[in-house]
């Protein structure tokens, strides 16, 4: 992929990009071998490669400039202002939206947030497309709700000449710091959520809600997992830090009682609207701690699905599972690294698959999905 920004070193997010694709994905692989070189007796697949460009379902930009001028971007290493609205990490459609938010920002005379003297109000858009439908789910990143009034007032303009808009909604972020957004969200459309697809599965986006960046790599995490749990003896499953269910709903058919915890209730409203939609099959979804529930059980499922964020499981969890004792574990990671400490824990398990996911292609970056069996001698 050849990107203008890395060539001219204005930006440096993509930091493999100067190694060619099919290096960079044999470079991971062969990464994630040596990190699970302590296990044996299990199949490592060949990595499910991305689109080497125009693969993202989202955007965060830093607003930047001036409402007269704005700049939509990054601050890159060298601490300058850099318009990205050209990045070829998205698809066309990009580019028409980023031009309706400018528009946008002059009309209702939005004023970016200068980090130096700490003035201003409008600090990051945040910006997602449904790959199913086409449509959008706009966030503004505010300091206060000082510009909330303007926003409303064109915020019918905005609708109306960008009719694909579906979900917008203010952010209020007041701290002083590298925090991309605040607790308080505002939903100023009818609509709250953006419609997805999956596969056959119906999902839903809302702001605060955390979904994949690369659509068409996630599809091929769900179905994988669905394909190695089809056949096993499976009625009880929960899915620990589901987000918006990706899993739990796939992997949900005639005979399971399926559980799906996430402690974010934005994503369990997603996920429960989406179980709306299914037919035949127990599903529930819980804002709830996952460690939490998980101590809190009396019976212990099938399959356990967890899918924790970047510091991986820890310790503490991973004897929780332990003494579960569920006879199956699918484990999906976004760092191999914490992947490999918690599955080092996880002694009473046989690591029976590994498969690794290149959902951040020109980085180091990677989705690992593990399937794991309770070791019969201590069943």
């Amino acid at each position: 992929m050849l990107c203008p920004y890395f060539i001219a070193d204005t930006c440096r997010s993509c930091s493999a990009l100067d190694m060619a694709y099919a290096a960079q994905l044999d470079a991971k692989q062969q990464q994630l071998q040596k990190l699970l070189g302590n296990f044996s007796g299990y199949q490592l697949l060949p990595a499910a490669a991305s689109s080497e460009a125009a693969f993202r379902n989202k955007a965060k930009m830093v607003v930047m400039g001036s409402a007269d001028e704005p700049v939509l971007g990054i601050v890159n290493h060298y601490q300058q202002q850099v318009e990205l609205t050209a990045c070829p990490l998205y698809p066309p459609a990009f580019a028409q939206a980023f031009a309706h938010i400018r528009s946008f920002i002059r009309l209702a005379k939005l004023q970016p947030y200068q980090l130096a003297d700490k003035k201003g109000e409008l600090k990051f858009v945040l910006l997602t497309q449904s790959q199913a439908t086409g449509q959008w789910m706009l966030r503004f990143v505010l300091r206060s709700k000082n510009h909330l009034a303007s926003i409303i007032k064109h915020l019918p303009t905005l609708q109306q000449q960008w009719s694909e808009l579906l979900v917008c909604s203010v952010n209020l972020q007041p701290e002083h710091k590298a925090v991309l957004e605040g607790e308080t969200e505002i939903v100023l459309t009818e609509q709250q959520q953006l419609p997805e697809q999956l596969n056959d599965v119906p999902l839903f986006i809302q702001p605060q809600s955390f979904f994949q960046t690369n659509p068409t790599l996630a599809a091929q995490l769900y179905q994988s997992a669905r394909d190695w749990t089809a056949d096993l003896p499976i009625t009880r499953l929960w899915d620990l830090f589901c987000g918006v269910g990706g899993f739990a709903l796939h992997l949900a058919k005639s005979g399971r009682e399926i559980t799906g915890i996430e402690i974010s209730s934005a994503a369990i409203a997603c996920a429960q609207r989406s179980a709306a939609l299914m037919q035949n099959v127990k599903l529930q979804f819980q804002a709830l701690d996952a460690d939490a529930f998980a101590k809190a059980q009396q019976q212990s499922p099938d399959l356990l699905v967890v899918n924790p964020p970047r510091r991986g499981l820890g310790a503490e969890l991973c004897r929780t599972v332990s003494q579960l004792q569920p006879a199956w574990l699918l484990y999906s990671s976004c760092n191999p690294q914490s992947l490999v400490q918690d599955l080092t824990v996880l002694a009473d398990y046989q690591l029976e698959k590994a498969q690794l996911f290149d959902f951040f292609p020109h980085t180091k970056h990677a989705e690992v999905l593990c399937l794991l069996k309770r070791r019969e001698s201590n069943a």
